[in-house]
């Protein structure tokens, strides 16, 4: 699906399932979320509004998340690919 001004991606699926795949990434890293804030010089409230779901998360936001978390980021992909939207 091509982008189209006015789309609300943040309450589309892929979003939804995106955002629940990195909040139980970070725990399972054992971080809470002003850890994880920490390590990528962000704030608290910064990942508590992104892991409600209250804000779109770029591609380079997401590599940096799976870097500092520790996981795959490519195999994330591929899940949400498999997810219809």
């Amino acid at each position: 699906m091509a982008y189209r001004p006015g789309v609300d991606t943040i309450s589309r699926k892929r979003h939804q399932v995106l955002i629940g795949i990195i909040i139980d990434e970070r725990k399972r890293a054992g971080l809470r979320q002003v850890e994880l804030a920490k390590k990528l010089k962000k704030t608290q409230t910064w990942v508590s509004r992104l892991e409600q779901g209250g804000r779109r998360l770029d591609v380079v936001e997401f590599m940096r998340l799976a870097e500092v978390i520790g996981f795959d980021p490519v195999a994330t992909i591929r899940q949400l690919s498999a997810i219809a939207h």
